[in-house]
């Protein structure tokens, strides 16, 4: 019976929602399957288990050809994506016996240029950053909460807005991520300023801007009450960086980057913080000890046994037992 891509693609989003897929990801797979269809489609393809190992190959040079409205290539994130995308998806009709042998195994998502990010905030301008918050006024106060869990965290936007009520934990400064990158839960250290600032928001701000009787938990509220969305919130760093006299682009994204640098910077593990940055990959945080300058050689000679013991010693010449002279020739 042939499997039509509408009706795999509703399958596919339900299975998505029991193994506990964000609801983002679940979105942008959906998406960029719908893009993958209409290419078969075009190809005269209208059954999944007519898709080989040829036809997927053919697909990702299709990608690496496609253009956007600048006449730029896809970026790196972008044909990723739509690779993962389609993988996912036959793994699932794999998982779910529709398919005997899964093609799209043959096919990679391409390899990413290690790439630095384009500008990172000296901790001088951190504090400048942090106190260009007006603290006379109900946003202001929210900002300044907003802009300190950034910093002391280094979560994601979309992390950040997800973010409930109970996921704070004020007297262990502690907060939960929930679905972060991956469908992945962590737990993260809140700073304590970080912590002062959340805890004035949340018992001074938020109750006064929740509309009675329309309480869903969202830890941060907009002016009209209702959940904050991410335009809001990179509209609101931008004001402020503008107002404490950066005239770079800052971003929540930079304030990611600036926060993995920093604690790199002052001698934090880099495992540790791939893992509160919720990194899959070690790879994806090491490019933070490139931005943070970190002297390899200084840290070897600070740390390693052989090396830290500061008092000077006599060090022993190796002792020759024999030379190999004319006799051995």
């Amino acid at each position: 019976m042939e499997t039509s891509f509408a009706e795999g693609l509703n399958e596919f989003e339900k299975y998505m929602g029991v193994k506990g897929y964000s609801t983002g990801t679940k979105q942008a797979y959906a998406s960029h399957l719908v893009r993958f269809f209409e290419w078969l489609e075009g190809k005269g393809i209208r059954d999944v288990r007519r898709v080989g190992k040829d036809l997927l190959r053919a697909y990702l040079l299709h990608l690496s050809e496609l253009r956007t409205g600048e006449d730029k290539p896809l970026g790196w994130g972008t044909v990723c994506v739509r690779v993962r995308s389609v993988k996912r998806f036959f793994e699932y009709l794999e998982a779910t016996q529709q398919i005997l042998i899964n093609p799209a195994e043959v096919i990679q998502e391409p390899k990413r240029k290690t790439r630095l990010p384009k500008f990172v905030l000296s901790e001088e301008q951190v504090e400048t950053f942090l106190g260009s918050c007006d603290l006379s006024t109900p946003a202001g106060i929210r900002s300044r909460a907003i802009l300190e869990v950034f910093y002391s965290t280094g979560i994601r936007l979309g992390e950040l807005l997800a973010l409930r009520v109970e996921d704070i934990n004020l007297d262990e400064e502690l907060l939960r991520v929930n679905e972060g990158k991956g469908a992945k839960d962590r737990v993260v250290p809140l700073g304590k300023q970080a912590a002062v600032f959340l805890k004035s928001y949340l018992s001074e701000i938020r109750p006064k801007l929740v509309r009675k009787g329309a309480d869903d938990g969202r830890l941060w509220m907009s002016l009209y009450g209702t959940p904050l969305s991410v335009p809001s919130v990179q509209l609101m760093v931008k004001v402020v960086a503008k107002k404490a006299g950066i005239e770079k682009l800052v971003s929540p994204h930079t304030l990611r980057h600036t926060f993995a640098t920093h604690m790199v910077k002052n001698g934090a593990d880099i495992i540790l913080v791939s893992q509160l940055l919720g990194h899959s990959d070690l790879r994806s945080t090491q490019i933070y000890v490139k931005v943070a300058g970190v002297d390899v050689k200084k840290s070897h000679a600070d740390t390693h046994p052989r090396e830290k013991d500061k008092v000077e010693k006599e060090f022993l010449e190796p002792v020759i037992f024999w030379k190999r002279g004319p006799a051995h020739a």
